[in-house]
């Protein structure tokens, strides 16, 4: 907390006498962000507006590590680092999150797209106080993920997204209920990480959202060495499997990651054949 002295504000101890902070308090997790991010990450200045997506940044670190240790099997098992390794973050949010680490962690050019302005200008606004050359496009259309924000010439070594994962704000609804009952704190219409509609929901849920976007990227398939998505449910991955074979990639992946009793994951794939990989790894950083 040297750092971040105004972080002791809202630090609690648990039943064992740990230092640690309310997670369903958003301003809590708010802070800790702030914090983490100025520590570990050079971050001097970060804020979202209200109501706005607010995750916590330890679970999102695994998502980029994990990123480059793919990218190394393509890469004759090195990390590849620097401004010449592109990044595509669908869905960056107003947070910014991914980009930020990933920048400061292993010094990749991010783009990062969203649908919404007002998260947009929030970007930005983090980009032009941390001086960060960050690259950020709005997306125009709801029905697209990448049409209309990769352009001819750009080449890509990886994607990644946090796709919505409920089908319908009634959904986002339940699941709220479902995660408040499970802490004992009753009936609540409060998401304890905040959430815009288009963070949380699209029709179709996580399945459709992650189909469509396998969809598209066969449009890009020479412009990306590795797409990839997180999937909330691990009931999901059958399903995507299933999609991903009949889009005829070359390869793909489920990665789990693990952080304490919790297992994420999520699913990669690629066009371009194993034997080619270590060439677009060069190729792409023209």
């Amino acid at each position: 907390m040297a750092h971040s002295p105004e972080l002791a504000a809202f630090t609690i101890s648990n039943p064992v006498g740990q230092t640690t902070i309310d997670f369903q308090d958003v301003s809590a997790v708010r802070m800790l962000n702030r914090a983490l991010l100025k520590t570990h990450y050079n971050i001097d200045f970060w804020d979202i507006p209200a109501n706005y997506l607010c995750p916590p940044i330890p679970g999102r670190v695994d998502y980029v590590h994990y990123l480059a240790d793919l990218l190394a099997c393509s890469n004759n098992q090195e990390i590849p680092r620097g401004r010449n390794i592109k990044a595509l973050d669908i869905g960056t949010g107003a947070s910014l999150v991914y980009p930020l680490i990933g920048q400061s962690e292993y010094g990749w050019h991010f783009t990062g797209v969203d649908i919404d302005s007002a998260a947009i200008k929030s970007a930005q606004q983090i980009c032009k106080f941390n001086k960060l050359k960050i690259t950020l496009r709005q997306q125009q259309k709801r029905e697209n993920i990448f049409r209309g924000v990769i352009e001819p010439h750009d080449a890509f070594h990886v994607t990644m997204c946090n796709p919505p994962f409920h089908a319908s704000i009634e959904h986002a609804n339940k699941g709220t209920q479902r995660k408040w009952a499970s802490l004992g704190k009753g009936h609540s219409t409060k998401l304890n990480f905040g959430g815009q509609n288009a963070e949380l929901w699209c029709p179709g849920g996580e399945i459709k959202f992650i189909a469509s976007m396998v969809e598209q990227s066969i449009e890009f398939a020479e412009q990306c060495l590795w797409f990839s998505s997180l999937v909330s449910k691990k009931d999901n991955l059958k399903p995507l499997s299933k999609i991903l074979g009949k889009a005829n990639v070359a390869n793909f992946k489920v990665v789990e990651m693990a952080q304490g009793q919790k297992t994420s994951r999520f699913i990669a794939w690629t066009y371009i054949k194993e034997n080619q990989q270590s060439l677009y790894m060069k190729g792409a950083k023209k």
